[in-house]
C-alpha cells in the first residue's frame, strides 16, 4: 500500500523523469510552468507516495498571488506513474495535500487541469470570476478551489508567481578563506591600555 510522504531532497531526482514519462518535454511549455519559474514549490506541501522504496507518485504546490497582493497556491503537477494510473494514488495524494493545505491556513488554490476530474475536489472555474494567467490555456480547465468560505470574495486578476528573496550582495567565504582571516586576526596584539 502506498505511503504519502512529505518530499524528501533525494527524491527531485526521481521526479523529473515521472514528470517526462507523464507529461513530456512540452511542459515546459505551458502557461503553469511559466508562473513557477524562479519560484520554488511550498516544502510542507510538496509529497511523494512511495512503496517498498520505489517514487510512484508526486505532487507540488507554488506560492502564487492574484492581483499582485491575494496570497494563493498553484497546484501541480501531480503525476502518477502510468503503469499505476487509476488506482487511486492521484486521489488520495490530492485529498492529504488538500486537508494539509487548509490546516496551514491557505485560503485559495487554483490549478490548471481536467474540470471532470477536480470538481470531485471543490474546484471551479477560475476564469468566469475574473482570474487571468499570463499566457494561453483552455479557460475551462483553469480552476480554482476556496479552502476557507468567503477567500473568493473581490479577488480578481493576474496569476504571478511569487518571487525568491534576492541573493545578499556580496558572497560568503569559504572555511579555508575564514581559517586564513582569524589565524591573521589571532597575531594581532590587543592595545595596550593607557
Amino acid at each position: 500500500m502506498p505511503q504519502f510522504i512529505q518530499e524528501r531532497p533525494g527524491d527531485a531526482a526521481l521526479i523529473e523523469p515521472l514528470l517526462d514519462e507523464c507529461f513530456g518535454p512540452d511542459r515546459f511549455k505551458k502557461t503553469a510552468y511559466k508562473i513557477r519559474e524562479n519560484i520554488v514549490p511550498q516544502p510542507e506541501l510538496s509529497y511523494v507516495a512511495v512503496e517498498e522504496g520505489r517514487l510512484l507518485a508526486t505532487i507540488r504546490y507554488w506560492p502564487i498571488t492574484i492581483g499582485g497582493t491575494t496570497p494563493a497556491l498553484l497546484l501541480g503537477p501531480i503525476a502518477v506513474s502510468p503503469k499505476l494510473q487509476g488506482r487511486g494514488i492521484g486521489v488520495g495524494l490530492i485529498r492529504e495535500t488538500l486537508r494539509v493545505a487548509q490546516e496551514l491556513g491557505h485560503r485559495l488554490i487554483v490549478l490548471v487541469g481536467d474540470p471532470e476530474y477536480y470538481g470531485q475536489f471543490g474546484f471551479e472555474n477560475a476564469a468566469t470570476l475574473g482570474f487571468k494567467l499570463p499566457g494561453p490555456l483552455e479557460e475551462r480547465r483553469f480552476l480554482v478551489k476556496e479552502c476557507v468560505p468567503g477567500a473568493l470574495k473581490g479577488v480578481t486578476g493576474m496569476l504571478a508567481g511569487v518571487q525568491l528573496m534576492p541573493p545578499p550582495p556580496g558572497r560568503v567565504a569559504t572555511q579555508g578563506e575564514t581559517a586564513r582571516l582569524t589565524e591573521q586576526l589571532a597575531t594581532f596584539s590587543p592595545p595596550a591600555d593607557t
